[in-house]
């Protein structure tokens, strides 16, 4: 396959970094935005991170590991009055649970600390539970941006439904679970796949959106484009799930990488499929790992970091 050049999007993913603490006494640096930035960069694309960092010892941690994966710090903020970010993860039934801790320095990132506007902006709903991190989002949107990518994460008690359909203005994707649409589309039933079609097609079309992703769990994932064809793939029967941790995070970053390549939106979704079916299969959301990333670069086309 043709190896492509890497485009000089500038994608700014904007959100939290964080330690996922688990019951074993791991403690994984993570954080959607950030598992996401990680996964571009060794996928060749031009990410940066605009978050905070308390100044501490986790804080220290998270740079050096980013300046070992070569990522860009322009964004990474240092708030020397509030900690950095921890989560403490339970795993019940196979499926994460999350505890996140408040008023870490990622609810302060500053707007006046914020670089220039990149072309493309990836979101998730987390971090904009905090009003200074939420003015700092609103201060990047103003600023303009070619493409928006929102990612819904709707936490239990760190979100409210007018806010979060607020954020869905001018999105080109959003990508969501299937409950996150049910809760957010108002369906008071369970949505099986003629109804959840139904249901993604109008919530496409009321929001003004360019596509709609509904991530399915073990089922995999739905997309509806502009043409409201729906697209549907389901991940590898031969998967063997060990941590469902992340996952989202990696059909993310192939899905913005679909983006900046301009792939078909099925081809995108299938790729998006296959890397986030890889991911579960090892334990926590990231590796610093350039192996695991060859065999989808090469096979994708793009270009080594």
């Amino acid at each position: 396959m043709t190896r492509s050049t890497p485009p000089s999007t500038t994608i700014d993913i904007f959100g939290e970094v964080l330690f996922d603490c688990f019951p074993d006494g791991r403690r994984v640096l993570g954080g959607a935005p950030f598992n996401v930035a990680w996964h571009l960069h060794a996928f060749g694309a031009a990410p940066r991170l605009i978050s905070a960092v308390g100044d501490d010892a986790d804080g220290s941690r998270v740079r050096q590991a980013m300046l070992d994966w070569g990522m860009d710090l322009s964004g990474l903020q240092t708030d020397p009055d509030h900690p950095t970010g921890i989560v403490a993860v339970s795993i019940q039934d196979g499926e994460p649970e999350y505890q996140i801790i408040p008023d870490r320095a990622f609810d302060h990132i500053r707007a006046d600390a914020v670089p220039p506007a990149g072309q493309l902006l990836y979101h998730g709903t987390l971090a904009l539970r905090g009003a200074v991190t939420a003015g700092a989002l609103e201060h990047i949107v103003s600023a303009g941006h070619a493409l928006r990518i929102l990612d819904v994460n709707l936490r239990d008690p760190w979100w409210s439904l007018a806010p979060t359909l607020a954020h869905l203005r001018g999105a080109a994707w959003v990508k969501l679970n299937r409950d996150e649409l049910a809760r957010l589309a108002g369906a008071d039933e369970p949505l099986a796949r003629t109804r959840l079609i139904e249901i993604a097609t109008d919530f496409r079309r009321r929001h003004a959106l360019g596509a709609l992703v509904v991530t399915l769990g073990s089922a995999g994932a739905l997309a509806i484009g502009g043409d409201d064809e729906p697209i549907q793939v389901a991940p590898p029967s031969r998967s063997r799930v060990v941590d469902t941790v992340g996952a989202g995070d990696a059909f993310a970053a192939a899905l913005i990488l679909g983006l900046i390549h301009e792939w078909p939106l099925a081809t995108t979704l299938e790729r998006a499929q296959s890397f986030a079916s890889r991911i579960v299969t090892q334990p926590g959301a990231t590796a610093a790992d350039p192996d695991l990333y060859r065999p989808y670069r090469e096979h994708w086309g793009l270009s080594a970091p």
